[in-house]
């Protein structure tokens, strides 16, 4: 059976402030589909690598194991590894088909990936759960777990992780995500709504239209954004002072959840107030 193959997202990143001061932007972008199992089953066995992306190793575009989940080496597990721990201990026992890493990766060596995302596929290829890996600027990490979602569903969990000096740490996240077949070709979509007790406040989406990550497409990533995760960085601390400037309530960091997973909760816990019923 032929392995799934390690994928590249072009696309956009877009966020649309509604509250108190409205502030919106989008910028063209890229990410990494990567099919995390079949990459450690290729490692482990010493397989002639069938993949351009470097993989733990040094290159001008890079994936590697210490950036996620608590920075573990490739020898000891790494990413995956950390993230089958998670799963087995929330419970999650199904999930045993591939596992799709939706990341940044390193650019020149750099990188900051203010959320990743795990899509946990059954033996069927259905999702058994999602989990978003959030970083923020100060080195703190949460992770997000929704347990049996489904494609193009509203998924729900409550706000417990400092992200932005901007945004108190209150309300609740709306998940949507969506891999569809547009026009022959596939296109994944990960939306993330942040709303508090008035209503939809931050608005914000990943996109893009996937393609085989062979030598072509990295080139093209690199061409089209050669400082992209540098540009994240410096694109995160220029709209954070555009919303000072804007004199939008600034709030300090709390001391961050003693608990690393926060479970997602029914829809239907936050959906009368964000319905406006």
């Amino acid at each position: 059976m032929k392995q799934p193959e390690a994928l590249i997202g072009f696309g956009q990143v877009r966020h649309v402030r509604r509250r108190p001061a409205e502030h919106a932007f989008h910028y063209g972008a890229y990410f990494l589909m990567l099919p995390m199992r079949s990459i450690q089953k290729q490692s482990v066995s010493k397989e002639p690598a069938a993949i351009d992306l470097p993989i733990n190793r040094a290159g001008w575009l890079s994936f590697h194991d210490v950036d996620h989940g608590d920075g573990r080496l490739p020898e000891n597990g790494g990413a995956l590894a950390w993230l089958t721990e998670i799963l087995d201990k929330e419970g999650i026992q199904d999930a045993s088909g591939e596992v799709w890493l939706q990341t940044f990766p390193r650019v020149f060596g750099y990188t900051f990936k203010p959320v990743s995302f795990w899509y946990c596929h059954r033996a069927d290829n259905s999702l058994a759960a999602i989990v978003a890996e959030v970083h923020n600027t100060f080195g703190e990490r949460h992770s997000y777990l929704l347990d049996a979602p489904q494609w193009g569903q509203t998924e729900v969990a409550s706000k417990v992780f400092h992200v932005s000096p901007f945004c108190d740490v209150k309300g609740h996240y709306q998940f949507r995500f969506m891999r569809t077949l547009l026009n022959g070709q596939e296109r994944l979509v990960a939306r993330v709504d942040h709303f508090d007790e008035n209503g939809p406040l931050i608005e914000t989406s990943m996109s893009g239209t996937l393609v085989p990550a062979n030598a072509k497409a990295l080139k093209r990533a690199l061409w089209s954004f050669p400082f992209f995760t540098f540009a994240v960085m410096a694109r995160i601390h220029w709209h954070a002072l555009q919303l000072w400037f804007k004199r939008v309530p600034f709030f300090t960091k709390p001391v961050p959840p003693t608990n690393l997973v926060t479970r997602g909760h029914a829809p239907s816990i936050a959906s009368s107030k964000s319905s406006g019923t």
